[in-house]
Parts: C-alpha cells; structure tokens; sequence
C-alpha cells in the first residue's frame, strides 16, 4: 500500500510530510502553550496539526519499511548500517509526534473556557500549566526525533 506513487518509490516522497508537519505542529504547540494571549488565533491550527503530523510520520514510518523492504532487504555493510540508524528513529518519533498531538489536543480542550462559564480554564489553572509544560518537553522532543530521523535519512541517501 505505501511502496509506490506514480511509480516512484513513496518514501522519499512521504516523508517531506512527516518533516514539515512535525517542527510545524511543535513550534505552533509551543506558541500555544507559553504565549496565552495567541491560543484564541492558534487553536485551530493546533488541531489540525495535531492530527495531520502524527499521521504522516505513521504513514512515512509504513512506506520506509515498505522501501526497505522492496529495495534494500540484501543491504550490507555501511549501507546496513545506515539504513538501520534511520531505521531506528522512526518508532520513538511516532510516539512522540503521537504523544505531543494527544497533550496539544488536551491543552487546547483544557484551556478553553467551559460553557457555562465566562473566562478561565475548563479544569483550571494547574492543569493548564502541567499540560503547558507537557507539551514543551514533548515539542522538544519530537523536534529532536524529527531531526535525527531526517540527518540519518539524508547520511544513508547521500554517502
């Protein structure tokens, strides 16, 4: 299912997703979560990448497999080694991107007055913060992963 697009290899071509929709999702989630006054105009974009980003490193992390798979099943030596490295960041970006789409979904919901209220945060202040301060560390983190998966790619296509 993720092996070919237009009869090129799909990887290559999914993964430009994963790489702009991660830092996008963790620098907008890191605008919501320290800068309060801009969560009435980034909320929306919050969602949304919130969705968008763990679903396209699922889907680059599926079409790398299926392009090891297809291509590079023999590979050995230093390509081996290369493509293993790759390889080996696409789990721990996934559930970082996933983990920083699910603490961006419950900031936004948290910090959003409720109904029957005029201001303040749905489950108040405290909980705001600890999910603020969830989703920074989650943002660093993802934008770590998202980094080091890209360089190891970038090492194994261009050495």
């Amino acid at each position: 299912m993720f092996d070919e697009i237009l009869g090129l290899p799909a990887h290559p071509l999914i993964v430009h997703f994963a790489v702009v929709l991660t830092p996008l999702l963790a620098v907008v989630a890191l605008a919501y979560a320290l800068v309060p006054r801009w969560r009435p105009s980034t909320a929306w974009a919050v969602v949304l990448l919130s969705l968008a980003a763990p679903a396209a490193v699922f889907v680059a992390r599926q079409s790398g497999e299926s392009l090891k798979e297809a291509r590079f099943g023999e590979a050995e030596g230093e390509m081996a080694e290369l493509i293993s490295a790759h390889e080996g960041f696409a789990l721990p970006l996934l559930l970082s991107v996933l983990g920083l789409g699910a603490s961006a979904l419950l900031l936004v919901y948290a910090s959003r007055p409720a109904r029957d209220s005029l201001s303040g945060d749905r489950f108040g202040r405290p909980v705001t913060v600890v999910l603020a301060a969830l989703t920074v560390v989650l943002a660093a983190v993802a934008a770590f992963y998202v980094f080091q998966a890209g360089d190891s790619g970038a090492r194994a296509v261009w050495s």
